[in-house]
């Protein structure tokens, strides 16, 4: 089963996500479908929230960036209940964009090392450090759980001429490849 994304304007994209246990309701199938859902819209990673849930969830595999690396990256996990513990390195540019935010992609600064702790699929404790690509998808997602997007880490100046594409996104004004939830109607196919 694929989901709907939730687009840039809704509210739900702002709250700080809550955890859950591993009692949370169907868990195995909703991760299996925020998979889908994330390989359907062509994404490398999806947290919960962007499916319309506040928890925290999220999915990634980030082996499409293995052309642009020029290097094989196989990195498949799936992180629950996360908190990123340390960002360290040295700040570098990358050019992000977001399933929730169709048609802007932008050069946003990441220090380049992070350390986090989660729970994997299999509720296993998971303590590691990530750098370069990885950590950079890593932090996009992990932000979602925190209520924020990548445009959020713009300038002001860059915010202010983004703000009509923008409004356009939370009003559904866009063309998106996949179905999506905007603030100001229910549903989009």
């Amino acid at each position: 089963m694929t989901f709907p994304i939730v687009a840039y304007g809704h509210p739900n994209l702002r709250k700080i996500a809550i955890d859950i246990d591993k009692d949370y309701p169907d868990l195995d199938n909703l991760i299996e479908s925020m998979f889908e859902t994330m390989y359907q819209s062509n994404g490398v990673g999806l947290a919960a929230p962007q499916i319309n849930k506040s928890i925290r969830l999220f999915t990634i595999d980030a082996s499409p960036f293995t052309e642009e690396a020029q290097t094989e990256i196989e990195f498949k996990d799936v992180f629950i209940n996360a908190k990123l513990v340390e960002e360290t390195g040295d700040m570098w540019a990358f050019n992000e964009g977001c399933l929730s935010v169709p048609g802007i992609n932008e050069d946003i600064m990441r220090l380049s090392k992070i350390r986090i702790q989660y729970y994997n699929a299999n509720w296993e404790f998971q303590d590691k450090e990530f750098d370069g690509v990885i950590a950079r998808v890593i932090q996009h997602e992990y932000d979602h759980l925190e209520g924020k997007l990548f445009v959020d880490h713009l300038s002001g100046l860059r915010k202010t001429m983004l703000k009509g594409k923008l409004n356009d996104i939370s009003k559904g004004k866009v063309t998106a490849d996949y179905r999506m939830i905007f603030a100001k109607q229910k549903k989009r196919r």
